[in-house]
């Protein structure tokens, strides 16, 4: 009886999943008044009397039809986004997600364990690797902390999906593998993918119920890269995964077709624990610039890594490192709240693995050889070529400002994640005289299978300071009230997207409901206002915080003249990457992250001055 107390009492990381909430449907006319509240900055009086009748219309007509229809389906669902996000959101996407959809984001040890140094690749690889071994060792045992925001449980289903998962192309839609199982539920795959200079290789991170040390990884790692640098290339198939995706499905197709050997190893490469990438990179990485680390984990050499994999963890020759992942399984705090486990943990050895050096007999990786012909080698070739050619065009830069952060803030008594985004409205204004439509993620993690809500910073409030700002007859105080009074309703707008209470996934999921029955698209989603407040993916500004850690995201915009925007707010700083495309006239990522920190000085300023 004594040991049942025992273990019961210590929480497994998925006991509540039962237990947690249904993501609710909020009220029809709550979502379409704070629809109508969104879309104000971007119309002129009149456009707005018309998007206000096509609204009114749509909630006393077809969109009550659709609400119920929504409720309905909600009854039989825990979650009745989940399929539909899914899908909209990533898997029906035909473009290159590797380039479009994935996301990225640097090491941070180089701020103290592991300056840049050559020759500290593999070193520094096995270290990381084995701690992110231990991270699924303890995910599989269910000892991973149960996530919360004040007392409520956040819902760890997409941890989950950190290992052995991996987005398989379809001709039509994708879908997602994953064989990751804990171990009450029984076996789950435990082998690594190693790509180097275009070759695969696998080996197991179990060796007779043990898991390999450093000094064992170190060995395999060592075996794969002498053999790779003093072989020739291999033909880089991992570049295929960076193609539209129903030409790579084709291609896969293709693949299998020449040689019922090539599935068994595609296989082999979804299941894995996760891969490693050996790039010969050698990134400048300053803990003020992290430019280039960011820049060639996102969207460096494609063929080292498997774009299609939920994990891809970079490691460059100078030994700064990366990561890569497909953003359709989990989000981004998912992989941070790992990333930061294994970081605290390598900081806690400094860096160095300090238990036993010895090392066992085990099987030396094998390699993974694909059967290829001309057509394949062509089209690998053709792939690069695209790749290059596109992600030549991404400008992205990842800075810090080091002047203040967190810890002053929250003195002025100021929301830190607010603080950034009102920066970024303000930014945007100086730099292009208008209000920029802007995405932030907000978590629903609340609810069972919960993941993002929109908060859209650029509110009515937000524009009135802005314009305040910039008007020089304006007073100190008026602009300080008109801050607040924008930093009130931003603290609003996160804590009502947290509680399911936002309208952006309603109004999908109603316009999703209408396609289902195939019904005409309601004059509400056709409407200029819609697309010009952000509607149907449309945000100029596409921004996330990464967390008050040392961890950073990166993706690219959402679209062409647009900007990514993400941010990670510490306490003596704030560290932000932004992209746009170079192509695009208007646009200028290096521009606007400079003058965001311009504007994270004037909002100190207006709080300073307030106070005297």
């Amino acid at each position: 009886m004594e040991k049942q107390v025992l273990e019961s009492s210590q929480e497994r990381t998925f006991q509540y999943q039962n237990s947690l909430p249904s993501l609710p449907v909020p009220p029809l006319d709550e979502s379409l008044s704070k629809y109508l509240d969104a879309v104000k900055p971007f119309l002129n009086e009149e456009e707005y009397q018309r998007t206000e009748d096509i609204v009114k219309k749509f909630e006393n007509g077809i969109g009550k039809e659709l609400h119920q229809k929504l409720l309905e389906r909600a009854k039989t669902r825990r979650n009745w986004l989940e399929d539909w996000w899914l899908n909209v959101a990533y898997l029906d996407l035909r473009i290159s997600t590797q380039i479009h959809c994935n996301m990225g984001g640097p090491g941070p040890y180089i701020e103290h364990c592991w300056p840049p140094k050559e020759g500290t690749q593999i070193e520094r690889a096995c270290v990381n690797i084995w701690h992110t071994l231990k991270y699924w060792d303890l995910l599989r045992a269910e000892k991973v902390a149960i996530e919360r925001s004040g007392n409520a449980v956040l819902d760890m289903n997409q941890f989950r999906m950190l290992f052995c998962t991996c987005r398989i192309p379809g001709v039509t839609r994708d879908s997602i593998d994953s064989y990751f199982k804990t171990e009450t539920e029984g076996e789950c795959p435990s082998h690594l993918i190693v790509m180097c200079r275009g070759r695969v290789f696998a080996f197991d991170a179990i060796h007779e119920g043990n898991m390999v040390t450093p000094p064992e990884i170190f060995r395999q790692l060592t075996y794969i890269q002498k053999r790779c640098h003093s072989e020739p290339d291999g033909p880089g198939l991992a570049a295929l995964t960076s193609n539209e995706r129903t030409k790579w499905a084709e291609l896969r197709e293709y693949l299998i077709s020449l040689d019922p050997k090539n599935l068994t190893l595609l296989e082999k490469i979804q299941r894995s624990l996760f891969v490693v990438c050996l790039d010969d990179s050698s990134p400048h990485a300053t803990p003020e610039d992290y430019t280039e680390v960011t820049r060639l984990g996102l969207v460096g050499d494609p063929t080292v890594r498997w774009g299609d994999k939920s994990y891809n963890s970079i490691f460059f020759s100078n030994g700064t490192c990366s990561a890569l992942c497909d953003h359709s399984p989990f989000d981004a705090m998912a992989l941070i709240t790992m990333l930061s486990y294994a970081e605290k943990k390598i900081i806690e050895n400094e860096g160095k693995w300090k238990g036993s050096d010895k090392v066992r007999d085990i099987p030396w990786p094998e390699e993974l050889v694909f059967t290829v012909d001309q057509k394949i080698i062509k089209e690998i070739e053709h792939t690069k070529e695209l790749y290059y050619k596109k992600v030549s065009d991404l400008h992205l830069v990842n800075y810090a400002f080091t002047s203040f952060g967190k810890a002053l803030i929250r003195k002025r008594k100021l929301h830190p994640d607010t603080f950034v985004q009102l920066a970024l409205q303000l930014a945007y204004y100086k730099c292009h005289g208008r209000p920029g439509c802007c995405y932030e993620t907000a978590m629903t993690r609340r609810f069972y299978h919960g993941r993002t809500e929109t908060i859209r910073p650029c509110t009515m409030e937000a524009v009135e300071w802005c314009k305040s700002m910039l008007d020089p007859s304006d007073g100190t105080y008026q602009r300080l009230q008109l801050m607040h009074k924008a930093f009130a309703k931003h603290n609003k707008m996160r804590k009502e997207c947290e509680n399911g209470k936002g309208f952006d996934r309603h109004l999908l999921g109603l316009l999703l409901i209408a396609q289902e029955q195939g019904l005409p698209v309601p004059e509400l989603y056709v409407d200029n206002a819609f697309t010009a407040s952000g509607g149907g993916g449309n945000f100029i500004l596409s921004t996330s915080l990464t967390g008050y850690t040392r961890f950073t995201g990166s993706a690219v915009p959402m679209v062409y003249h647009g900007y990514g925007f993400f941010y990670a707010i510490r306490d003596d700083r704030i560290v932000t990457t932004c992209s746009s495309w170079k192509s695009c006239p208007e646009t200028d990522a290096e521009v606007l992250c400079r003058t965001v920190f311009q504007c994270f000085q004037d909002m100190l300023q207006l709080t300073v001055a307030a106070q005297l």
